[in-house]
């Protein structure tokens, strides 16, 4: 039977192709390209080798290295010179003059200048650092101009400190020095220990001074626990560590009470560290007249 078979195929040339034993090698191959793998191989694997080996040998070449670096420097600074990407000026928006001047000094960025040279984050960093700024954005907007828009701190109370009088913000941080009290006359003043760090209290007692807010001369943080309101002729309510507010409302409506005009009398202190029993000390003179009335009540002394 194979006798047959194998004549036949001598026979006929057509059998003979179709036959895989006709060709081993060729019928390997069409195995192998129906192989996933083999087929990835050859189309991906194999150029991608090739490719890899022909740039790696090029780039052994020192000079090749040197040419290939040369040319992505020109290429990238043929992109960053071209006019589009200029930054010709800077707007500064939301600062004051004296402030402005400050960002431009520290900044100083030589215009014009490629906006791929520019490190904004630096720059709002920059900005950010000085004591006036509180948040500051930074953009590059078109036509070339380095917009820098800024938020101010804005001072609220005078801190009184071993050198001089300095400005702070609601958050209690410093804005910068102040040359003069009358150049902030409508801002309260605190002083002590810690008093940066009670800012928003002391703004809600100032609050309440209203009625005697002529009279008013500033806030002393004792012990970095509580306050003293100091007023002029040398008086001072000395408040509670807490409930201070309360306390203060009481010592003012006490002082608009007719009759009673308690801030009004010869008094230094108006003690209410104890809301139960609040003291009051007087001045020499006033103790003194004090003492020689009940002497004179209790009949040890004669009037003359």
């Amino acid at each position: 039977m194979r006798q047959v078979e194998a004549q036949a195929a001598n026979d006929d040339p057509q059998m003979a192709r179709l036959d895989p034993r006709a060709s081993k090698l060729k019928y390997r191959l069409e195995r192998l390209m129906l192989t996933p793998f083999f087929r990835f191989t050859l189309r991906v694997l194999l150029p991608f080798g090739l490719c890899f080996g022909i740039g790696a040998a090029w780039f052994a070449v020192d000079e090749n290295r040197e040419a290939f670096h040369l040319m992505l420097s020109e290429v990238r600074d043929t992109v960053e010179n071209r006019p589009e990407f200029q930054v010709r000026m800077m707007a500064i928006d939301g600062a004051a003059p004296e402030v402005a001047a400050a960002i431009r000094e520290d900044l100083s960025i030589d215009f014009p200048k490629s906006s791929f040279d520019l490190d904004l984050e630096q720059v709002q960093r920059t900005v950010t650092a000085l004591d006036a700024v509180k948040t500051a954005q930074v953009r590059v907007r078109q036509g070339g101009v380095l917009q820098v828009d800024v938020i101010q701190r804005q001072p609220v109370v005078l801190w009184r400190t071993a050198d001089g009088l300095q400005l702070l913000d609601d958050e209690g941080v410093f804005v910068g020095p102040a040359a003069a009290r009358a150049a902030y006359a409508a801002l309260p003043v605190v002083a002590g220990d810690a008093a940066e760090l009670a800012v928003d209290e002391a703004l809600r007692l100032y609050a309440l001074t209203g009625p005697v807010r002529a009279r008013l001369r500033g806030f002393e943080r004792i012990g970095a626990r509580r306050w003293d309101v100091v007023l002029d002729r040398d008086q001072r309510i000395m408040l509670p560590e807490a409930g201070a507010e309360r306390a203060l409302e009481q010592a003012i409506g006490m002082a608009l009470t007719p009759g009673l005009d308690l801030l009004a009398r010869d008094l230094t202190v108006v003690d209410l560290r104890l809301p139960r029993r609040p003291t009051i000390r007087m001045t020499e003179d006033a103790t003194q007249k004090m003492w020689r009335i009940k002497a004179i009540e209790a009949g040890r002394e004669v009037v003359r």
